[in-house]
């Protein structure tokens, strides 16, 4: 028998979900849209992947662009692929959704021969499905007589292969050509060939789950109860009856004649933003304590807890939580009804599902504006010049990371855009400033209203803010300064962006062992948790361990520390990294003049050619970056 090397593969839809950002109003008068994975199945692998299962999809993605969002996404979120399909003639399926009201929930499917509907029975491959000990099957992908024939082979294979079954009963109307384009929001019509088709696949299965509505239609009768006992007779499958805020009710064997003496698993009291994809969630969570033979009583709380989570928030798939928000919600509750106004709930659940992790940083900063002004103006150079440079700069940085993982770049979007945006291109740390340069106090660039400057940005752009701050900057000061870091840290939160700041204490006060850490603190104090720090280097470990220590306390989930150059010498800067690279929190550097400085002004002043400032620059980029490597894998190894 194939070893079981996965926990689970889920069977089904997969689509591009666009949800209106305007909550209250008709899907007619939203007038922008937020992009999410979505799908019950592509939910439910991703749900069960954050919840710590090892997870699998079996479906369909068009050979575009929205094809390839879903497949990145999915492995951004630990979900296996192999079984996910590019189909060069049908498009990605696409759903677009709004939020009138707790009660209304408008959505439209756009399905029409989509690639996830022309899963067949060729795609399913017998040594795939017996490496997973479960396989979900989902009711809407009964609808076509392929992807039941499919669905119905899955479900055979892993039986024999001494796996479990669990069918999500998913029913939508309107997927089985029920009702028209309009209908999409429906959940029950009463039709006797959806349950004929779906009585088909029920000796098959080990677990059962669905609302009151999808059991009606699965025992072909609107009285719950009748339902149940319908599809008892059909399977020998533990049945689970999900019923929203009441919770769920669990019918392990035997029927009782009394609903409410089923296995009840209590739901959590809190108000709904969004009820779609709360199913979703749900299965993910019973499938945690299902698969790991976990008590009835534990598989219910998982569900109901993800279901309840999961309605509070925008969107399906970016509102299940993770293992590490289920964990701190269980000891800890919240003291919020609305769950999506709890900071540390969100907190916890922001940073643990960032779409990507970086373990190193060695970046190339490149983001300066009036130093590389000064420079054009003491040459004689076009201002354009500089985004040629900046161009050759970020070729620098690419022959030197050869398509290795840990390197990065900070580049701006005025002078450096040609840059910026070939940057994106790649798997680079890319990070991008917003200060006005040599403000202080901080003034934004671009304005004040950085939400709005936010959501032009793509999301993977770092937001680096360089803030001149010293603990023991006068009271007036501080508090400019401080309201700048509150307003971009909101907008931050808002637009999904990771946040860097970079404190420059150095120039402002006395610095001793324990400056940097008191800014740091007053700014966790303020309720401020960037997902990055950039810091001056420092001379002795006993800062570094200040400073470390202030992140550690209040907030294990910060990506971590890059140390900035200041224009020191690349020995200067070893000698920083020598100290640095013995705390875990310092992920790298982030060096810009220490590299291209003279560099920059020589080939403005046309004394060295192209060839010889991407080559200077190569040599010194690379000093540092073997220098860093070194002494991480000798700290590593002990020594």
């Amino acid at each position: 028998m194939a070893a079981k090397t996965l926990d689970v593969i889920t069977i089904g839809r997969s689509s591009v979900d666009l949800y209106g950002q305007q909550v209250g109003g008709r899907l007619e008068d939203m007038s922008s849209f937020a992009k999410y994975v979505g799908g019950s199945p592509t939910n439910t692998a991703i749900g069960a992947a954050r919840l710590g299962l090892k997870s699998a999809l079996i479906t369909g993605v068009g050979d575009e662009h929205m094809g390839r969002f879903i497949k990145e996404q999915l492995v951004r979120e630990n979900v296996d692929i192999r079984g996910v399909k590019t189909d060069p003639e049908r498009l990605t399926a696409l759903v677009i959704l709004g939020i009138r009201d707790q009660e209304t929930f408008p959505l439209i499917f756009y399905r029409e021969n989509s690639a996830d509907m022309a899963i067949s029975q060729e795609d399913i491959d017998p040594d795939f499905i017996a490496s997973s000990r479960t396989v979900v099957l989902s009711g809407t992908h009964f609808s076509t007589p392929t992807t039941a024939a499919a669905s119905r082979k899955a479900a055979k294979l892993c039986r024999e292969s001494g796996g479990r079954v669990a069918f999500d009963i998913d029913y939508r109307p309107v997927l089985w050509g029920i009702g028209g384009h309009n209908t999409g929001e429906e959940r029950f019509v009463a039709s006797g060939k959806v349950t004929e088709h779906l009585h088909s696949i029920l000796s098959l299965c080990d677990l059962v789950v669905g609302t009151e509505e999808e059991l009606h239609i699965a025992g072909g009768t609107t009285n719950t109860l009748t339902a149940i006992k319908q599809v008892r007779k059909l399977t020998d499958a533990v049945i689970v009856c999900k019923r929203g805020a009441m919770g769920c009710l669990i019918f392990p064997d035997t029927i009782p004649d009394d609903l409410e003496k089923g296995l009840s698993g209590p739901g959590f009291p809190i108000e709904v933003y969004n009820v779609l994809g709360a199913g979703d969630a749900f299965m993910s969570g019973f499938l945690r304590g299902w698969i790991r033979n976990e008590s009835w009583e534990m598989c219910a709380k998982y569900a109901n807890a993800c279901g309840a989570l999961t309605v509070s928030r925008h969107g399906c798939a970016p509102a299940i939580p993770t293992w590490t928000e289920l964990s701190y919600f269980f000891e800890h509750g919240s003291p919020y009804k609305a769950l999506r106004k709890d900071p540390e709930l969100n907190h916890i659940h922001r940073t643990t599902t960032r779409r990507k992790h970086h373990d190193m940083v060695m970046a190339f900063a490149i983001d300066h504006r009036k130093q590389f002004v000064d420079m054009a103006e003491e040459t004689g150079a076009d201002l354009k010049r500089i985004g040629d440079f900046k161009m050759l700069s970020l070729k620098a940085l690419t022959e030197v990371a050869n398509g290795r993982p840990g390197f990065g770049t900070l580049l701006d979007g005025s002078l450096g855009q040609d840059a910026l945006h070939c940057a994106m291109e790649g798997d680079l740390w890319v990070a991008r400033p917003v200060e006005m340069p040599g403000a202080r106090p901080l003034e934004f660039e671009a304005g004040r209203d950085m939400g709005t400057i936010l959501a032009e940005w793509p999301i993977d752009q770092i937001v680096k803010c360089l803030v001149p701050y010293h603990p023991d900057d006068p009271q007036e000061m501080r508090y400019i300064q401080e309201e700048k870091i509150l307003t971009l840290a909101e907008a931050c939160r808002h637009s999904g962006h990771q946040l860097l700041l970079e404190i420059i204490a150095g120039p402002y006060g006395p610095i001793d062992t324990q400056t940097v850490a008191r800014a740091l603190s007053r700014i966790y104090e303020m309720g401020v948790r960037p997902d990055w720090w950039k810091l001056e280097p420092a001379s002795n470990a006993a800062t570094w361990q200040a400073i470390t220590d202030i992140i550690s306390k209040n907030d294990p989930q910060c990506q971590g520390i890059v140390i900035l150059g200041l224009e020191a010498t690349l020995p200067d800067l070893m000698t920083s990294f020598e100290i640095a690279s013995k705390f875990d929190q310092i992920k790298g550097f982030a060096v810009g003049r220490s590299i291209f400085g003279d560099i920059a002004k020589n080939w403005l002043a046309e004394t060295i050619d192209d060839h010889a400032a991407v080559t200077q620059m190569v040599d010194r980029f690379k000093t540092l970056v073997d220098g860093w490597l070194r002494l991480k894998n000798s700290n590593a190894a002990g020594g």
